[in-house]
Protein backbone atom coordinates (compact mmCIF):
# COMPACT_ATOMS: atom_id res chain seq x y z
CA UNK A 1 0.00 0.00 0.00
CA UNK A 2 2.87 2.53 1.13
CA UNK A 3 4.73 1.66 -2.22
CA UNK A 4 1.69 2.26 -4.20
CA UNK A 5 1.13 5.48 -2.86
CA UNK A 6 5.03 6.24 -2.82
CA UNK A 7 4.53 6.01 -6.65
CA UNK A 8 1.64 7.98 -6.91
CA UNK A 9 3.37 10.60 -5.09
CA UNK A 10 6.43 10.80 -7.20
CA UNK A 11 4.26 10.12 -10.38
CA UNK A 12 2.67 13.64 -9.14
CA UNK A 13 5.87 15.04 -8.45
CA UNK A 14 7.53 14.17 -11.81
CA UNK A 15 4.34 15.44 -13.37
CA UNK A 16 4.18 18.57 -11.76
CA UNK A 17 7.95 19.09 -12.35
CA UNK A 18 7.55 18.87 -16.14
CA UNK A 19 4.82 20.81 -16.09
CA UNK A 20 6.75 23.46 -14.70
CA UNK A 21 9.94 23.39 -16.85
CA UNK A 22 7.36 23.28 -20.10
CA UNK A 23 5.95 26.75 -18.38
CA UNK A 24 9.28 28.69 -18.29
CA UNK A 25 10.35 27.10 -21.77
CA UNK A 26 6.85 28.52 -22.72
CA UNK A 27 7.50 31.67 -21.46
CA UNK A 28 10.94 32.23 -22.86
CA UNK A 29 9.88 31.33 -26.37
CA UNK A 30 7.10 33.87 -25.80
CA UNK A 31 8.77 36.77 -24.11
CA UNK A 32 10.64 37.70 -27.38
CA UNK A 33 7.19 38.19 -29.28
CA UNK A 34 5.84 40.07 -26.96
CA UNK A 35 9.02 42.52 -26.91
CA UNK A 36 8.70 42.63 -30.39
CA UNK A 37 4.42 43.45 -30.22
CA UNK A 38 5.79 46.46 -27.68
CA UNK A 39 7.77 48.02 -30.06
CA UNK A 40 5.70 47.62 -33.06
CA UNK A 41 3.75 50.70 -30.66
CA UNK A 42 6.63 53.08 -29.45
CA UNK A 43 7.91 55.49 -30.74
CA UNK A 44 11.71 55.65 -32.69
CA UNK A 45 12.64 57.72 -29.99
CA UNK A 46 11.94 55.41 -27.41
CA UNK A 47 12.70 52.10 -29.28
CA UNK A 48 16.28 53.17 -29.66
CA UNK A 49 16.79 54.49 -26.15
CA UNK A 50 14.87 52.53 -23.56
CA UNK A 51 13.98 48.72 -23.16
CA UNK A 52 10.63 47.84 -24.23
CA UNK A 53 9.55 46.49 -20.65
CA UNK A 54 10.23 50.23 -20.08
CA UNK A 55 6.60 50.76 -22.20
CA UNK A 56 4.41 49.44 -19.34
CA UNK A 57 5.80 52.29 -16.75
CA UNK A 58 4.39 55.23 -18.65
CA UNK A 59 2.57 54.95 -22.52
CA UNK A 60 3.16 57.86 -23.42
CA UNK A 61 5.34 56.78 -26.02
CA UNK A 62 2.32 54.59 -27.39
CA UNK A 63 2.37 55.34 -31.11
CA UNK A 64 0.31 54.01 -34.13
CA UNK A 65 3.03 55.27 -36.52
CA UNK A 66 5.15 52.44 -37.06
CA UNK A 67 2.22 50.74 -38.74
CA UNK A 68 1.20 54.06 -40.73
CA UNK A 69 4.57 54.17 -42.09
CA UNK A 70 4.49 50.03 -42.92
CA UNK A 71 0.95 49.96 -43.89
CA UNK A 72 0.66 53.83 -46.35
CA UNK A 73 4.46 53.88 -46.70
CA UNK A 74 7.13 55.36 -45.53
CA UNK A 75 8.19 59.11 -44.79
CA UNK A 76 11.05 61.00 -46.21
CA UNK A 77 12.04 64.54 -45.63
CA UNK A 78 13.38 65.81 -48.43
CA UNK A 79 14.84 69.08 -49.20
CA UNK A 80 15.75 71.87 -51.88
CA UNK A 81 16.29 75.46 -52.47
CA UNK A 82 12.70 76.48 -51.50
CA UNK A 83 12.98 74.18 -48.03
CA UNK A 84 11.92 70.98 -46.93
CA UNK A 85 8.87 68.72 -47.58
CA UNK A 86 7.72 65.00 -46.45
CA UNK A 87 7.33 62.20 -49.29
CA UNK A 88 5.85 59.13 -48.90
CA UNK A 89 7.68 55.77 -50.27
CA UNK A 90 6.15 52.86 -51.71
CA UNK A 91 3.18 51.48 -49.60
CA UNK A 92 3.05 47.41 -48.54
CA UNK A 93 -0.28 46.83 -50.83
CA UNK A 94 2.09 46.23 -54.01
CA UNK A 95 4.40 44.37 -52.02
CA UNK A 96 1.48 42.32 -50.67
CA UNK A 97 0.73 41.72 -53.92
CA UNK A 98 3.65 40.43 -55.32
CA UNK A 99 3.81 37.85 -52.32
CA UNK A 100 0.83 36.52 -53.33
CA UNK A 101 1.85 36.25 -56.80
CA UNK A 102 4.79 34.76 -55.79
CA UNK A 103 3.58 32.42 -53.26
CA UNK A 104 0.42 30.73 -54.77
CA UNK A 105 1.69 29.64 -58.13
CA UNK A 106 4.90 28.31 -55.91
CA UNK A 107 2.70 26.28 -54.11
CA UNK A 108 0.51 24.78 -56.31
CA UNK A 109 2.58 24.02 -59.18
CA UNK A 110 5.01 21.44 -56.72
CA UNK A 111 1.77 20.16 -54.65
CA UNK A 112 0.58 18.76 -58.85
CA UNK A 113 4.63 17.50 -59.62
CA UNK A 114 4.82 16.04 -56.08
CA UNK A 115 1.63 14.26 -55.83
CA UNK A 116 2.10 12.70 -59.71
CA UNK A 117 5.53 11.78 -58.49
CA UNK A 118 4.20 10.29 -55.31
CA UNK A 119 1.47 7.83 -57.11
CA UNK A 120 4.24 6.83 -59.55
CA UNK A 121 6.80 5.46 -57.25
CA UNK A 122 3.70 3.89 -54.43
CA UNK A 123 1.80 2.36 -57.05
CA UNK A 124 3.86 1.74 -60.25
CA UNK A 125 6.69 -0.76 -61.19
CA UNK A 126 9.16 0.87 -63.15
CA UNK A 127 12.93 0.29 -64.06
CA UNK A 128 14.89 2.04 -61.46
CA UNK A 129 12.33 3.29 -58.97
CA UNK A 130 14.23 2.79 -55.93
CA UNK A 131 17.34 4.95 -57.26
CA UNK A 132 15.26 8.09 -58.47
CA UNK A 133 13.61 7.66 -55.19
CA UNK A 134 16.91 7.63 -53.29
CA UNK A 135 17.95 10.64 -55.61
CA UNK A 136 14.69 12.46 -54.58
CA UNK A 137 15.36 11.87 -50.90
CA UNK A 138 19.00 12.78 -51.34
CA UNK A 139 18.07 16.15 -52.34
CA UNK A 140 16.24 17.06 -49.53
CA UNK A 141 19.85 17.34 -47.43
CA UNK A 142 21.55 19.58 -50.70
CA UNK A 143 22.21 23.43 -49.04
CA UNK A 144 19.80 25.88 -50.85
CA UNK A 145 22.48 27.95 -51.39
CA UNK A 146 24.93 26.40 -53.19
CA UNK A 147 22.19 25.92 -56.49
CA UNK A 148 21.20 29.96 -56.51
CA UNK A 149 24.31 30.81 -58.45
CA UNK A 150 24.28 28.30 -61.44
CA UNK A 151 20.30 28.59 -62.02
CA UNK A 152 20.73 32.58 -61.97
CA UNK A 153 22.86 31.88 -64.57
CA UNK A 154 21.10 29.76 -66.57
CA UNK A 155 18.22 31.87 -65.86
CA UNK A 156 20.56 35.10 -67.34
CA UNK A 157 20.90 32.95 -71.25
CA UNK A 158 17.19 31.75 -71.08
CA UNK A 159 15.80 35.26 -70.00
CA UNK A 160 14.16 34.41 -67.15
CA UNK A 161 15.85 36.31 -64.27
CA UNK A 162 14.06 39.14 -63.21
CA UNK A 163 10.28 37.16 -63.54
CA UNK A 164 7.34 36.16 -61.94
CA UNK A 165 8.02 32.83 -64.01
CA UNK A 166 11.70 32.58 -63.07
CA UNK A 167 10.45 32.46 -59.39
CA UNK A 168 7.65 30.37 -59.65
CA UNK A 169 9.94 27.53 -60.91
CA UNK A 170 13.01 28.09 -58.36
CA UNK A 171 10.84 27.61 -55.10
CA UNK A 172 9.12 24.65 -57.03
CA UNK A 173 12.72 23.06 -57.34
CA UNK A 174 13.72 23.67 -53.99
CA UNK A 175 10.50 22.57 -52.43
CA UNK A 176 9.59 19.71 -54.44
CA UNK A 177 11.81 16.91 -52.61
CA UNK A 178 9.83 17.40 -49.47
CA UNK A 179 6.65 17.61 -51.10
CA UNK A 180 6.92 13.87 -53.20
CA UNK A 181 8.60 12.54 -49.57
CA UNK A 182 5.31 13.71 -48.10
CA UNK A 183 3.00 12.83 -50.73
CA UNK A 184 5.15 9.36 -51.12
CA UNK A 185 4.27 8.54 -47.48
CA UNK A 186 0.47 9.30 -47.67
CA UNK A 187 -0.13 7.52 -50.90
CA UNK A 188 1.47 4.63 -50.14
CA UNK A 189 -0.75 3.80 -46.85
CA UNK A 190 -3.85 3.76 -49.21
CA UNK A 191 -5.21 0.47 -49.10
CA UNK A 192 -4.37 -1.25 -52.18
CA UNK A 193 -8.01 -2.69 -53.01
CA UNK A 194 -9.64 0.76 -53.48
CA UNK A 195 -7.08 1.14 -56.28
CA UNK A 196 -7.69 -2.14 -57.45
CA UNK A 197 -11.26 -1.18 -57.14
CA UNK A 198 -11.29 1.52 -59.28
CA UNK A 199 -8.66 -0.59 -61.85
CA UNK A 200 -11.38 -3.42 -62.24
CA UNK A 201 -13.84 -0.84 -62.97
CA UNK A 202 -11.96 0.36 -66.36
CA UNK A 203 -10.37 3.17 -64.90
CA UNK A 204 -6.69 4.12 -66.26
CA UNK A 205 -4.05 5.41 -64.08
CA UNK A 206 -5.03 9.32 -64.67
CA UNK A 207 -7.94 8.69 -64.52
CA UNK A 208 -8.16 7.15 -60.94
CA UNK A 209 -4.80 9.87 -59.94
CA UNK A 210 -7.17 12.10 -60.47
CA UNK A 211 -10.71 11.41 -59.26
CA UNK A 212 -9.26 8.96 -56.18
CA UNK A 213 -5.95 9.85 -54.99
CA UNK A 214 -6.23 13.31 -54.97
CA UNK A 215 -9.23 13.46 -52.64
CA UNK A 216 -8.03 11.17 -50.33
CA UNK A 217 -4.47 13.12 -50.03
CA UNK A 218 -6.16 16.22 -48.96
CA UNK A 219 -4.73 16.12 -45.66
CA UNK A 220 -0.93 15.50 -46.91
CA UNK A 221 -1.26 18.19 -49.43
CA UNK A 222 -2.86 20.58 -46.75
CA UNK A 223 0.50 19.63 -44.94
CA UNK A 224 3.02 20.65 -47.58
CA UNK A 225 1.03 23.78 -48.66
CA UNK A 226 1.32 24.90 -45.65
CA UNK A 227 4.93 24.44 -45.02
CA UNK A 228 5.38 25.92 -48.48
CA UNK A 229 3.40 28.94 -48.30
CA UNK A 230 4.91 29.91 -44.88
CA UNK A 231 8.24 29.05 -46.45
CA UNK A 232 8.30 31.11 -50.12
CA UNK A 233 6.29 33.86 -47.86
CA UNK A 234 8.99 34.69 -45.18
CA UNK A 235 11.62 33.95 -47.96
CA UNK A 236 13.96 36.72 -48.81
CA UNK A 237 16.97 35.29 -50.46
CA UNK A 238 15.31 33.88 -53.09
CA UNK A 239 13.42 37.05 -53.81
CA UNK A 240 16.39 39.20 -53.41
CA UNK A 241 18.39 36.43 -56.08
CA UNK A 242 15.73 36.43 -58.29
CA UNK A 243 13.21 39.68 -58.51
CA UNK A 244 16.64 41.92 -57.82
CA UNK A 245 16.32 45.41 -59.02
CA UNK A 246 12.21 45.50 -59.85
CA UNK A 247 10.96 47.57 -57.32
CA UNK A 248 7.38 46.64 -58.83
CA UNK A 249 8.28 42.85 -57.87
CA UNK A 250 9.94 43.19 -54.12
CA UNK A 251 8.25 40.76 -52.01
CA UNK A 252 7.39 41.70 -48.47
CA UNK A 253 10.13 40.53 -46.75
CA UNK A 254 12.12 42.82 -49.38
CA UNK A 255 10.21 45.56 -48.80
CA UNK A 256 10.78 45.57 -45.23
CA UNK A 257 14.40 45.38 -45.22
CA UNK A 258 14.74 48.46 -47.40
CA UNK A 259 12.07 50.47 -44.94
CA UNK A 260 15.17 49.70 -42.05
CA UNK A 261 17.76 51.39 -44.35
CA UNK A 262 20.92 49.53 -45.14
CA UNK A 263 22.50 50.98 -41.59
CA UNK A 264 18.98 49.08 -39.61
CA UNK A 265 18.86 52.48 -38.45
CA UNK A 266 14.61 52.28 -38.99
CA UNK A 267 14.95 48.68 -37.41
CA UNK A 268 11.40 49.73 -35.23
CA UNK A 269 9.24 49.39 -38.36
CA UNK A 270 10.65 46.11 -38.49
CA UNK A 271 8.80 45.60 -35.10
CA UNK A 272 5.23 46.20 -36.62
CA UNK A 273 5.87 44.70 -40.36
CA UNK A 274 6.44 41.66 -38.61
CA UNK A 275 3.51 41.38 -37.11
CA UNK A 276 1.77 42.99 -40.73
CA UNK A 277 2.82 40.10 -42.98
CA UNK A 278 2.20 37.36 -40.77
CA UNK A 279 -1.58 37.82 -40.99
CA UNK A 280 -1.90 35.73 -43.77
CA UNK A 281 0.49 33.30 -43.20
CA UNK A 282 -1.30 32.45 -40.27
CA UNK A 283 -4.81 32.52 -41.55
CA UNK A 284 -3.20 29.76 -44.03
CA UNK A 285 -2.24 27.82 -40.74
CA UNK A 286 -5.85 28.37 -39.04
CA UNK A 287 -7.23 27.38 -41.77
CA UNK A 288 -5.48 24.09 -43.06
CA UNK A 289 -4.91 23.00 -39.36
CA UNK A 290 -7.62 20.35 -39.00
CA UNK A 291 -5.30 18.64 -41.68
CA UNK A 292 -2.00 19.36 -40.58
CA UNK A 293 -1.48 16.89 -38.08
CA UNK A 294 -3.31 13.89 -39.62
CA UNK A 295 -0.88 14.71 -43.01
CA UNK A 296 2.21 15.04 -41.14
CA UNK A 297 1.63 11.83 -39.75
CA UNK A 298 0.76 9.79 -43.05
CA UNK A 299 2.07 6.40 -43.12
CA UNK A 300 4.05 5.92 -39.51
CA UNK A 301 1.30 4.06 -38.81
CA UNK A 302 1.11 0.61 -41.20
CA UNK A 303 -1.28 -2.44 -41.15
Amino acid sequence: MKSKQNNERKTTTGGTIITVVLLIICILWILPTVGIFVTSFRTADAASSTGWWKFFSTLRDFSLDNYNQVLFGQRYNVGNMEGTKVIRGATMASAFLSSITVTIPAVIIPIFIAAAAAFGFAWLNFKGRNVLFAIIIALLVVPLQISLIPILKDYQKLGLNGSYLGIWLAHAGFGLPLATYMMFNYISSIPRSILESSFIDGASHFTTFIRLILPLSVPAIASFAIFQFIWVWNDMLVALVFLSGKQNFEVVTVRLMNMAGTRGTDWHLLTAGAFVSMILPLGVFLGLQKFFVKGLLAGSVKG
